[in-house]
C-alpha cells in the first residue's frame, strides 16, 4: 500500500512539473515574440495574386518578416488587408512604403519595402495602434497591368468600325493607284526622261545665261571708267552752254525786252492781214481752177465747133 502511494504522488508530481514547464515555455515564447517582433498593416488597392499566408516580407532585398494575416476590407471589397509580423528592428518609417514584387519570373510573389529616409520619423513613433498602416505604392505588375489596359483601350478606339472601314478604303484606293501606275508605266518612264532632258536643257541654259552675264558684267566694268568720263565732259559742255545762253541773255536783254513790248504788240495785226490775204490768194486759186480763161480774158471761153 506504501509502494502504490508513492507512485501517486511521484506521477502527480511528474504532471505538475511538465505543465509548469509547458506554461512557462508558453510564456517565455509569447514574451520573446512580442520583444522581438512588430505588427504592422498594408491596405492594398489592387489584386494580391500569388501572395498567401507565410510569403516573405522584404526591405530593400532583405528578409524582415512575413506574412500572417490576408482579408478583404469590410467596408471596400475592392481593398486587401495584409497583416505582416516583421523583426522589431526593421527601420520602418513613415515615408517607407510598400508594394507587392516577384522574386522571379515563376516565383510567388512577395511584400517588398522600400524608402524610408535617415531624418524621417519611425512610423510606430506617429501611429500608435497595435499594427500600423504601411502606405503603399503601385507595383511594376500594377503598372505594367494598367498600361496594357491603356493600351487595349487605345487600340479598341483605333480599330473601331469606322476606322477599320476607312483604313479597308484606303487600302482599296492605294491598290487602285498601284494598278494604274503599273498599267502606265512606260508614259511615267517617258515622262521622267523628258523631265531629265528638260532637266538638262534647263542646266545647259542656266550655264549659258551665267556666262552672258558675266561677259555682261565684264564689259560694263570695264567701259565705266569710259563712260564716267564721257559723261563728266557733257556735263561740262551742258554747263559751257548754259553759260553762255545766260550771257547772251544778258547782252541782249534790252533788244528782247523791246521785241516783247513793241514786236508782239504789232504782231497781232500782220497776222490779220496774213490771214486776208490767204484767204484772198485761195480765192483767186479756187477761180483759176473753176474757169481759167473767163477769169484771165475776161469773157467766156468760145466753144468748139461741132460738125453736124
Amino acid at each position: 500500500m506504501e509502494t502504490k502511494a508513492n507512485y501517486v504522488l511521484i506521477g502527480a508530481f511528474t504532471i505538475v512539473v511538465g505543465i509548469s514547464l509547458l506554461l512557462f515555455g508558453l510564456w517565455a515564447a509569447k514574451y520573446s515574440s512580442e520583444r522581438s517582433y512588430q505588427q504592422y498593416q498594408v491596405v492594398f488597392r489592387e489584386a494580391v495574386t500569388g501572395l498567401s499566408i507565410g510569403s516573405p516580407v522584404q526591405y530593400n532585398g532583405i528578409a524582415v518578416g512575413s506574412i500572417t494575416k490576408l482579408s478583404l476590407a469590410p467596408n471596400d471589397p475592392s481593398q486587401v488587408i495584409a497583416q505582416l509580423r516583421l523583426d522589431s528592428n526593421t527601420p520602418v518609417k513613415t515615408d517607407t512604403t510598400a508594394k507587392l514584387a516577384i522574386t522571379s519570373l515563376t516565383g510567388p510573389s512577395i511584400i517588398q519595402l522600400s524608402g524610408g529616409s535617415p531624418a524621417s520619423q519611425k512610423l510606430t513613433d506617429v501611429d500608435q495602434r497595435d499594427a500600423p498602416v504601411i502606405r503603399t505604392s503601385p507595383s511594376a505588375l500594377q503598372n505594367i497591368t494598367d498600361t496594357a489596359n491603356r493600351i487595349v483601350e487605345k487600340m479598341d478606339q483605333v480599330l473601331s468600325d469606322k476606322n477599320v472601314a476607312a483604313i479597308s478604303s484606303t487600302l482599296e484606293n492605294l491598290q487602285r493607284i498601284s494598278g494604274d501606275i503599273s498599267d502606265r508605266e512606260a508614259g511615267v518612264q517617258a515622262l521622267l526622261v523628258s523631265a531629265r532632258d528638260a532637266a538638262k536643257s534647263l542646266d545647259v541654259t542656266l550655264n549659258t545665261a551665267n556666262g552672258t552675264l558675266t561677259d555682261l558684267d565684264q564689259n560694263v566694268v570695264k567701259q565705266l571708267p569710259q563712260t564716267l568720263a564721257k559723261l563728266d565732259t557733257a556735263l561740262a559742255k551742258l554747263d559751257s552752254a548754259a553759260g553762255n545762253a545766260d550771257a547772251i541773255m544778258g547782252e541782249n536783254r534790252q533788244a528782247i525786252n523791246s521785241f516783247a513790248n513793241d514786236g508782239l504788240g504789232q504782231l497781232g495785226p500782220t497776222l490779220n492781214e496774213l490771214r486776208g490775204l490767204i484767204r484772198d490768194l485761195r480765192r483767186v486759186s479756187d477761180r483759176l481752177e473753176g474757169n481759167p480763161a473767163r477769169y484771165l480774158l475776161g469773157r467766156d471761153a468760145p466753144k468748139e465747133f461741132e460738125p453736124k
